[in-house]
């Protein structure tokens, strides 16, 4: 399993008290499926991502990244283990502006400590993979929202993760790009074998997934195999 979470709980100051945000959670996600989390707003479907992300540490229970028990590390170690191993897509891409394609997927390995130039090959490699060949050097304003969105999963692919986080990818995205953008991440997950979480409200992806989870109150209350 590249990614488990085991009775996983996490809580939040509330007033006089603590609320409780993620209710002795377990999930595993085996590499090269994709496992979709469902829920109402204010679930803690966010929660979990974060969790999973290593950037909110839970009050009780492990995160353990491609048998790597995340509660066993340092602040630093935890933070060069997300740079390298988790890949995170969020709602919005979050593209910087004055950058054109292939320098947002450079910046990445920049962060990494290692010399861009090296990895142009493998920048144009991943544009080319979610099928931005050609665009390499447009600037954000140049795309559309699914090739801004695609930039966006070419960039968290960039340092190989073995972990792949995803939080609504197609909700901003008209029905076509949206499935074109699912397309991509269901072929993405298989060739390049990440465990793939996504947070989804789109009930018309299910069928692509390999798992459906929903949250509710904190609690996952139930596992749909595909």
């Amino acid at each position: 399993m590249s990614l488990l979470l085991s009775d996983v709980t996490l809580t939040y100051p509330d007033g006089d008290g603590r609320l409780t945000a993620l209710d002795a959670v377990g999930l595993s996600v085996p590499s090269g499926t994709l496992t979709a989390v469902i829920g109402p707003s204010g679930s803690g479907k966010s929660s979990l991502l974060a969790v999973a992300a290593t950037l909110v540490l839970p009050d009780a229970g492990r995160v353990i990244v491609g048998g790597q028990d995340t509660s066993q590390l340092t602040a630093a170690q935890r933070s060069t283990l997300r740079r390298d191993r988790i890949g995170i897509v969020f709602q919005q891409p979050n593209l910087l502006p004055s950058l054109s394609c292939i320098e947002q997927l450079l910046v990445m390995v920049h962060l990494a400590g290692r010399p861009p130039r090296a990895h142009r090959a493998r920048a144009l490699e991943l544009l080319d993979a979610v099928g931005l060949a050609g665009q390499a050097h447009r600037r954000p304003h140049q795309l559309s929202g699914g090739q801004r969105q695609r930039v966006n999963i070419a960039r968290a692919l960039m340092n190989e993760p073995s972990v792949l986080l995803v939080d609504e990818p197609t909700s901003a995205l008209d029905h076509e790009s949206g499935r074109a953008v699912l397309d991509l991440l269901v072929r993405l997950t298989r060739e390049r074998e990440t465990a793939t979480v996504m947070v989804t409200h789109d009930r018309t992806h299910l069928e692509r997934m390999d798992a459906t989870v929903t949250m509710d109150d904190g609690r996952l209350t139930g596992a749909v195999a595909a």
